[in-house]
């Protein structure tokens, strides 16, 4: 080998690491801002999530990777968190919850993909659903509109129950907010009392379920929010102490021991999120992604609480759920 020969490969070869650091430098880093808890979100979201990215062509790891935020179900640590991914100057931020607000304070310029409990142009959020105009699009999962709804299935599985206690987070003023204006108007109009309690850690959930022993109501309605998904167990556990049927948004407090849940199909909408973010990173602008309005709902009914309880669930509204935990 001639010695420019010999140069010349010698170069190729000390230019390998340099571009391969180049690569990893250009490889696109999504920010995931969720408010509940790493345990909580770890399994089927996350899998949710990675799905829809790969969906669009992207695999963690291998051409795109994700710095994840959890906020332990503490919403107030949202705004840090959102603040960081900002710094890190992610391409895409995918949101979940109540994360989204933090999100939208902390950038006007990172896109930002959403999953909203209720109407986002109400929310203040986008500009219209058709055409969002800004650097946030996502889904609206109607988690709030549901309220009536889900009251009437209540009555269905207590057909005797006349005061029911709804459980808010007062620390997540959106989504109490939506819970109580919802759950107050389904109530009036379906002749139930409601009895307001608030938690926003375990031993405030624990004061809340004591004063059942005092108030006797007839069901509880557990609002939405991360708080509440992260403390489930928690609140099954305190559910049959009490013997209180209860209800709730969340498919994941059906699964830990809750009567019944009845909201949108949260994991496909995940992936959804996923999608979205995939094609924001391949060049697309939220402002011209239309926010999708969920279409998909399930009731989910705890057979097994319900013995329990010894409620009968009848068997109209079993042949109606989409899961029936034995």
């Amino acid at each position: 080998m001639n010695r420019r020969a010999c140069i010349t490969l010698l170069g190729s070869a000390a230019a390998w690491p340099l571009a391969a650091r180049a690569q990893q430098t250009a490889m696109p880093v999504i920010g995931l801002l969720d408010p509940t808890s790493s345990d909580y979100s770890n399994a089927d979201r996350l899998r949710a999530f990675r799905q829809g990215l790969k969906d669009t062509g992207y695999v963690e790891g291998e051409n795109v990777a994700i710095e994840y935020r959890w906020a332990e179900g503490q919403v107030d640590r949202l705004p840090v968190l959102a603040t960081d991914l900002v710094r890190r100057r992610v391409a895409v931020i995918a949101t979940l919850g109540s994360a989204v607000f933090a999100a939208k304070a902390a950038t006007t310029t990172i896109p930002i993909v959403f999953i909203s409990a209720e109407d986002p142009v109400r929310l203040g959020l986008v500009a219209s659903l058709a055409r969002p105009g800004g650097n946030l699009t996502g889904f609206n999962i109607f988690n709030e509109e549901l309220a009536a709804k889900r009251l009437e299935l209540l009555r269905e599985l207590v057909p005797g129950a006349t005061r029911v206690a709804v459980l808010v987070d007062p620390t997540n003023a959106p989504a109490s907010e939506s819970t109580l204006r919802d759950v107050e108007a389904a109530a009036r109009a379906m002749g139930l009392q409601i009895q307001v309690l608030e938690a926003s850690n375990s031993r405030e959930i624990n004061a809340a379920f004591a004063t059942f022993v005092r108030e006797r109501p007839d069901a509880l309605y557990v609002g939405g929010g991360p708080f509440f998904n992260t403390r489930r167990i928690q609140l099954a556990i305190l559910a049959a102490r009490y013997l209180v049927p209860m209800t709730s948004t969340a498919r994941a407090i059906a699964e830990a021991g809750g009567l019944m849940s009845y909201g949108s199909d949260v994991l496909d909408t995940i992936r959804q999120v996923g999608v979205y973010t995939g094609r924001i990173l391949k060049g697309a602008k939220p402002a011209d992604l239309p926010v999708v309005q969920a279409s998909k709902f399930a009731l989910v009914i705890n057979l097994q609480t319900a013995r329990a309880l010894g409620l009968e669930v009848p068997s109209t509204l079993l042949a109606r759920a989409d899961e029936v935990i034995e």
